[in-house]
């Protein structure tokens, strides 16, 4: 019986994985089908597509987590009022982000490859590849965790690149500078201002 036991808990790893991989494109394909089947109401009006991310892929990203990773070292220094200012400004600079990606897209095939093992039993990546004719694909892997009632997203690496690792380096100079409070207000202006 004991030595059952690693294989029915592996089973049921991999079977954990494969649902990370099926949210992953369960999700992207329901939110490629709403764009297409919405298109002509968001080249009307561009901002609809704000509520259609906040309804179909929000959910699934952990957004205090990506904020915490990316405000790195400071984040424990940040009053929890503070932390929440950075988790919203920080949340809206990622939606008008993604927005802009989505509003460009135009029929590129995404392929979805072999869930990854993560860092720790709890995590995978999950891998995919924007693909388009004539063109090298673009590897974009979701890195994931269970938090215990489900997968969520805490980092995307697009070509090698890690949005959280992207953001900490200027974020920490920012604090550096003007502290929390002045990390806050810069959210704040990339957000008014529409810059990334």
């Amino acid at each position: 019986m004991l030595f059952l036991l690693p294989l029915a808990w592996s089973g049921a790893l991999l079977a954990s994985q494969d649902d990370a991989s099926a949210l992953v494109k369960r999700t992207s394909e329901r939110m490629l089908s709403t764009l297409e089947a919405r298109k002509t109401e968001i080249d009307r009006n561009p901002s609809l597509i704000y509520g259609m991310i906040e309804n179909v892929v929000a959910p699934h990203f952990d957004f205090q987590r990506i904020t915490q990773g990316a405000v790195g070292q400071y984040w424990r220094q940040a009053s929890a009022q503070q932390q929440r200012a950075l988790v919203d400004g920080f949340k809206q600079v990622l939606v008008r982000t993604y927005a802009r990606s989505l509003l460009s897209y135009s029929g590129q095939e995404i392929r979805y490859l072999s869930v990854k093992p993560g860092s720790r039993p709890n995590m995978v990546v999950v891998p995919t590849e924007v693909r388009e004719a004539g063109s090298t694909p673009i590897p974009v892997d979701y890195r994931m965790y269970d938090n215990g009632s489900g997968w969520k997203v805490y980092d995307v690496v697009i070509n090698n690149a890690s949005l959280v690792g992207n953001y900490r380096n200027s974020f920490a100079n920012e604090v550096r500078q003007s502290g929390i409070d002045g990390l806050i207000a810069k959210l704040d202006e990339m957000n008014r201002d529409g810059r990334e």
